[in-house]
């Protein structure tokens, strides 16, 4: 992917095959305004256009205050239901490319991340978290509700009931509770949050990425099947793998003792 500049939100490749997003607006806790969502949609827009280089993405935000507060309320005060709906729809599509993009997303959450900064999160693969940092949907305590996929991904982390209780009390809480829940895999110390995430990056970037790629879409679809279902789908996804030079590279490269040079073919 060429680099190109943004404002509201910055992008780095700390190797060839890692990318690190960076939501960038640490004045106001990274809220998402409308430019905001529109560079974001424009990023992944562009992150899918051949050549597709990268293998895994970071998404953090800007700063040690938070990941993302949500919405830019400010902005928002005033606006017309035709303009709320307009943005909306915007973020309603950066949502969507999130969650099918085809290599892992890992959201490193260094603050608070809240309403719609807690539903990107959510959003991604999988989620590191600092040590203290704070969850929390809180769209009824505004007279809406988590209107970018909140409804539906928290409870598949969390479970129906724990979910029904934080979105409808908007009650917020703790990184640790969101680890034994089962919503975060790692609370670190901060200043271990993102070497610890670039070690887990590396390690996923130097597999095979049609494997990768594909373990990814399987798990994904087969967790809205029945297992039956959810096995045959992965198995059609597996033989897709058979007659690839990246398998034939690996059975290769383990007999000679050596690391893989997987093409992604």
């Amino acid at each position: 992917m060429t680099p190109r500049l943004y404002q509201t939100i910055a992008f780095e490749q700390p190797s060839a095959h890692i990318g690190l997003l960076r939501l960038n607006r640490p004045h106001v806790a990274n809220a998402i305004n409308t430019e905001m969502a529109e560079e974001l949609l424009q990023f992944f827009t562009e992150m899918l256009q051949p050549p597709a280089e990268l293998r895994c993405l970071l998404v953090m935000g800007s700063g040690d205050r938070a990941f993302c507060a949500g919405g830019d309320l400010k902005e928002r005060d005033g606006m017309t239901d035709e303009a709320w709906s307009a943005q909306h729809a915007i973020v309603e599509r950066v949502i969507g490319a999130i969650l099918d993009y085809p290599f892992p997303v890992i959201a490193l959450v260094n603050g608070a991340a809240f309403g719609g900064g807690c539903e990107l999160a959510l959003a991604a693969d999988f989620i590191y978290a600092t040590a203290g940092a704070r969850f929390a949907l809180t769209e009824t305590h505004l007279g809406i509700m988590p209107g970018a996929g909140g409804t539906q991904t928290l409870p598949r982390a969390v479970g129906t009931r724990r979910a029904i209780e934080l979105i409808c009390a908007a009650t917020p809480f703790s990184a640790e509770e969101a680890l034994a829940w089962g919503l975060v895999n790692r609370v670190l110390p901060r200043d271990r949050l993102l070497d610890e995430a670039l070690s887990t990056a590396a390690r996923i970037a130097a597999n095979g990425p049609m494997g990768v790629r594909l373990s990814k879409h399987s798990i994904r679809a087969g967790m809205e099947m029945d297992i039956h279902d959810g096995i045959l789908a992965a198995l059609h996804d597996y033989r897709q793998l058979i007659g690839t030079h990246d398998r034939r590279e690996g059975v290769r490269a383990f007999i000679e003792k050596r690391e893989p040079a997987f093409r992604g073919a």
